[in-house]
Parts: C-alpha cells; sequence; structure tokens
C-alpha cells in the first residue's frame, strides 16, 4: 500500500516520517494539519497524497512505523533464554528506558495515539493496541521457568494476575498523562512503580 512512499530516498522518507510525527504527537489527530506537515517536510500537499491516500492512511502508517522499528530492537535486545519471569520482565522495564532515550519522538507519538479519543480511528486503535497487548505478553511468557512458581495456585491464573496488573498500570498512567497539559507519562515513575510490583508479586507467586 505504501510502496511508493518506501521506493523514496531515506532523507525524504525520515523528514515526512518526523514532520507527521511531530504535528500528530502535539495536535493530536483531529487538529492536526497536513498542511503543516507538507510545510515541515517541505514537500507539496500533493505529493504527500500520492504516497499516502488520506490523513488516516499517513497516521496508519506512522503508528505501525514506530511500533515496528521499537519492537524490532527491544526484542533483538532482551533475552528471551532468561526463563526467571520476573528477571526476564524487571530487563523488559529496562530496556523499554533505553529505548525511551533514543527514540523520545517516537514513544511521544505512541502515548499519543493510545489516549487519542478522535472517533475516526478511536476504535480500530483500541483494537489494534489491545491484539498488540496480548502478543507481546504472549511472547514474554514463552519458555519461563514455571517450576519457580507456587504449586498451590493455578499457573494460568497467576499469568493473567500479572497481565492483568500490568494492564490496569498502563491504563492508569495513560489516562492520568490525558489530563496533563503536556500529555507527557513520567516513564522513570512507572519504571519504580512496576518494580514495586514485582516484589509483591514475586512474595506471592514464587516459591
Amino acid at each position: 500500500m505504501f510502496s511508493k512512499f518506501l521506493n523514496l530516498d531515506k532523507e525524504k522518507q525520515d523528514r515526512i516520517i518526523n514532520a507527521a510525527i511531530k504535528e500528530f504527537a502535539q495536535k493530536g489527530y483531529d487538529s492536526a494539519s497536513t498542511n503543516e506537515i507538507v510545510k515541515e517536510a517541505g514537500i507539496s500537499k500533493g505529493l504527500l497524497f500520492h504516497y499516502f491516500q488520506n490523513k488516516k492512511q499517513l497516521y496508519l502508517f506512522l503508528f505501525d512505523y514506530c511500533y515496528e522499528l521499537i519492537a524490532t530492537e527491544f526484542y533483538q535486545k532482551i533475552d528471551l533464554s532468561e526463563t526467571d519471569f520476573f528477571k526476564r520482565m524487571r530487563a523488559a522495564v529496562t530496556i523499554k528506558m533505553e529505548l525511551l532515550s533514543v527514540y523520545p519522538a517516537l514513544f511521544h507519538f505512541l502515548q499519543a495515539v493510545y489516549i487519542e479519543d478522535s472517533r475516526e480511528i478511536k476504535a480500530e486503535f483500541a483494537e489494534k493496541y489491545q491484539q498488540l497487548l496480548e502478543t507481546n505478553f504472549a511472547k514474554m511468557y514463552e519458555n519461563i521457568d514455571i517450576t519457580k512458581f507456587r504449586d498451590d495456585i493455578d499457573l494460568e491464573k497467576i499469568l493473567k494476575i500479572i497481565t492483568w496488573t500490568f494492564e490496569k498500570l498502563s491504563d492508569e498512567e495513560l489516562n492520568k498523562a490525558k489530563f496533563l497539559p503536556t500529555h507527557e507519562i513520567d516513564y522513570q515513575q512507572v519504571s519504580m512503580k512496576a518494580e514495586q510490583y514485582f516484589e509483591v508479586l514475586i512474595k506471592v507467586f514464587y516459591k
């Protein structure tokens, strides 16, 4: 669908991507202006819509682009041969913090997508977000050492409780950011909260 855009030279691609990410992240989907995007990118509006059919298609492309870039690097860095579940989860938090320092604009855009209220894209992204969440949790749970968990509690229930805990933590922080003027998440604070939950969950569910 985006082959024309992907055939552009990298410098031009980056100009368009960076301009669009900046505009959407700062103003949200409905208020973002394609006029501002093309002005920032130094291209014509006709050319932008030659590469992307409309504003929504550009937004969808940007989400997939940002997510895939970060997810690819994350899974290159995470050691999935580590079988201790909580060591793996702690490593995941550390890697996400590292990636945040490298790609702050991408994280800012993805965060903006998750709290977006536009009727045109909200339902579609809610479904996409849930699918990605389930896929990533499934990967993070693969080949863990289940012998470390308590035998007197059903493992499936344990993993569900852990999943729900971190889903809720994520939802709370996104909702909190939604009502802040900058819509910024304090990721350092989130990391500290996650560690507190790790300590409790280890005491409750490990032998």
